[in-house]
């Protein structure tokens, strides 16, 4: 029915037609908290790991601790696939996948590397998550025309990471904005 009365009115009025690329045309997409969740999954592997040698018995403190690392290291793999699927479906288009034609493939990698570090424990699939997650975050700034250099996070588990160079960005926007 509201279908209905929607058309008949658009049909009277001739409602101006919006599109927008998601839910909300934010425009805002950036690969750092697609990193921050493969570095947690790291984080978290290292942590797993290192209380399974600490610990001599499976006491409840054990128990309970060791599901929560279970937990985080699950939800922030999930987070990597949803970030990087939202970037890629929303953001990319056929431009950038004719430039990069190893977009497809990075991505369907990262899916299934988010999906194996969830299942597992197997620290090189976090670390190789990692890596392409940082390759996507390169391949998304390069579009962008934005420059990047690779550090060192500066918390722990301290991997290489792909970051932007924003230096002197500031800067430009303010003059742009006044």
């Amino acid at each position: 029915m509201m279908h209905k009365l929607f058309k008949y009115l658009d049909g009277k009025l001739g409602f101006e037609k919006a599109s927008a690329h998601c839910d909300i045309p934010c425009g805002i997409y950036d690969p750092r908290s697609a990193q921050m969740a493969a570095l947690t999954v790291v984080r978290m592997m290292d942590l797993m790991k290192a209380l399974n040698e600490k610990s001599g018995t499976m006491d409840l403190a054990y128990v309970n601790t060791m599901s929560r690392y279970i937990a985080s290291k699950e939800e922030h793999a999930e987070m990597v696939k949803r970030e990087i699927r939202v970037i890629w479906g929303d953001f990319m288009k056929k431009e950038h996948f004719d430039k990069y034609p190893e977009l497809h493939g990075l991505v369907h990698e990262i899916m299934q590397l988010g999906s194996q570090a969830r299942q597992g424990v197997d620290i090189a699939i976090a670390e190789t998550l990692l890596k392409k997650v940082n390759r996507f975050a390169e391949i998304f700034w390069e579009i962008k025309g934005v420059k990047t250099h690779c550090v060192v996070s500066p918390y722990l588990p301290e991997r290489l990471v792909i970051m932007p160079i924003l230096d002197g960005m500031e800067k430009e926007h303010l003059k742009k904005a006044s």
